[in-house]
């Protein structure tokens, strides 16, 4: 058996190809991507709050491409200083993304039950826990 690192970043890795393939249409990357849920999330978002709450996604110079990419395409507007806003039609286009977004999840998690889904996201969540704080057995 492949030790969990090695899966960690094959899914990764094809999480990544196959969203990057998939959004392609839409002109859009998976981080872009991101960027524009944390925007439709937070309608006061920064481009700090962007970066803090992707950095584990990305550095902050391929988040601050990815603000950049939004912005030019018309995603996304600055509706004040170092802020981003999705635009009417920005929010349109999302609307039709998610659709697409909806039918790779289901396809990416084929044959996982509800349950088998969070047993894993809670295993990845304490794994990072233990080594982000330290935790000793």
């Amino acid at each position: 058996m492949k030790p969990i690192g090695y899966w960690l970043n094959r899914t990764d890795q094809a999480l990544t190809g196959h969203m990057n393939a998939m959004l392609a249409e839409f002109g859009l990357t998976r981080l872009a991507w991101q960027v524009l849920n944390v925007v439709e999330d937070d309608p006061q978002a920064t481009d700090a709050d962007v970066l803090t709450v992707l950095a584990a996604n990305a550095g902050a110079d391929a988040l601050t491409a990815a603000v950049e990419q939004v912005l030019a395409d018309g995603w996304a507007a600055r509706p004040g200083p170092a802020r981003i806003a999705l635009t009417a039609d920005g929010r349109a286009r999302l609307t039709e993304v998610a659709a697409r977004v909806d039918a790779f999840r289901t396809r990416s998690t084929a044959g996982i039950s509800p349950e088998e889904y969070r047993t894993a996201v809670t295993v990845l969540e304490r794994m990072t826990h233990n080594l982000e704080t330290g935790a000793q057995r």
